[in-house]
């Protein structure tokens, strides 16, 4: 097989916002260290998502619209790759594109965060925590149902003022973001994935790009981590057999050590009143495996009953 040549310079497309920035020049920097010599620039872009700040992203389209202008810069050969937050990327990719490399994940763990409380169990009743996330907000009414949970929604810089403004009593957050952008001293408190399921993806970057562009994909392919790919790709095909979207509180992590893959999933009513948990565990050695896995697991909440969270 004939190696394809890899280009002298790339293009990234990004949001503007700061964590799109810093992901942005953390690959650059990744391919520039990989292929010294390679000039890669930055096309910031504004997308529907960041105009439309105030609404939830339920009722505006959800995070694809934060996507959409990226694959148009793409296609129209102004960029030659988008870097996205994974947990951020719809399930089903559309028609010529393909996320060709998943990097090494950071933390994937949600985030308690306040200026005057240690950890949510010392939360009065009706403290005010503030969330955009409905599968956040349902695995917190479940286990705190006495705090009011209120929508909040903005990038990380913006939540972190409107804590400080005192609109909340406390916020939850990725920790991945808080510690990309030099945050991880705001934050009080890590929630462990047994207190709150982490979403598909979360805390992983995903390089997108075309599928025609064989030598994109060729060069980013060295930046790819194996254990992330795999366990981000269960905890994608057991959403995607769910039809998980911004309308669903459903979450999904995935842990992948010497060649096993254990996956927990969580499918829940917004209110917290009714959840469905669920875990399966197997050797996994390729991507096939990992789909095969997340929709193993997804089947098995079918059979129990998973439907009534769809429908509603």
């Amino acid at each position: 097989m004939i190696p394809v040549p890899v280009p002298r310079k790339m293009r990234i497309a990004t949001r503007e916002s700061a964590l799109a920035l810093w992901q942005a020049e953390h690959v650059r920097a990744r391919l520039v260290a990989q292929y010294p010599g390679m000039m890669v620039d930055l096309l910031g872009m504004t997308t529907q998502g960041d105009r439309i700040a105030e609404q939830p992203l339920a009722s505006i389209g959800g995070k694809g619209l934060f996507i959409k202008e990226l694959e148009v810069a793409l296609d129209e050969g102004r960029a030659d790759l988008a870097v996205h937050s994974l947990k951020d990327v719809p399930m089903e990719m559309p028609e010529g594109f393909v996320l060709a490399c998943i990097t090494a994940r950071e933390d994937p763990r949600d985030a308690f965060v306040s200026n005057r409380y240690a950890a949510l169990a010392d939360l009065a009743p009706g403290a005010v925590v503030g969330t955009s996330s409905l599968r956040r907000e349902a695995q917190l009414r479940e286990r705190h149902p006495h705090l009011q949970i209120e929508a909040l929604r903005g990038n990380v810089n913006t939540r972190l003022r409107k804590l400080d403004e005192g609109r909340y009593d406390a916020i939850i957050l990725a920790a991945a973001g808080l510690k990309r952008l030099g945050f991880g001293t705001r934050i009080a408190a890590l929630l462990e994935p047994d207190e709150s399921l982490p979403a598909p993806g979360q805390g992983a970057l995903a390089l997108e790009c075309r599928s025609d562009r064989a030598n994109i994909v060729a060069a980013l392919a060295p930046l790819a981590d194996i254990g992330t790919t795999l366990a981000t790709m269960a905890e994608r095909a057991f959403s995607r057999a769910l039809g998980g979207s911004c309308h669903t509180p459903l979450a999904a992590y995935a842990e992948w050590e010497e060649g096993a893959l254990w996956l927990r999933g969580l499918l829940a009513a917004r209110d917290g009143t009714d959840v469905l948990r669920g875990e399966v565990e197997a050797d996994v050695a390729d991507g096939d495996g990992a789909e095969q896995l997340g929709r193993e697991l997804a089947d098995d909440f079918l059979a129990r009953g998973a439907a009534r969270f769809m429908a509603a």
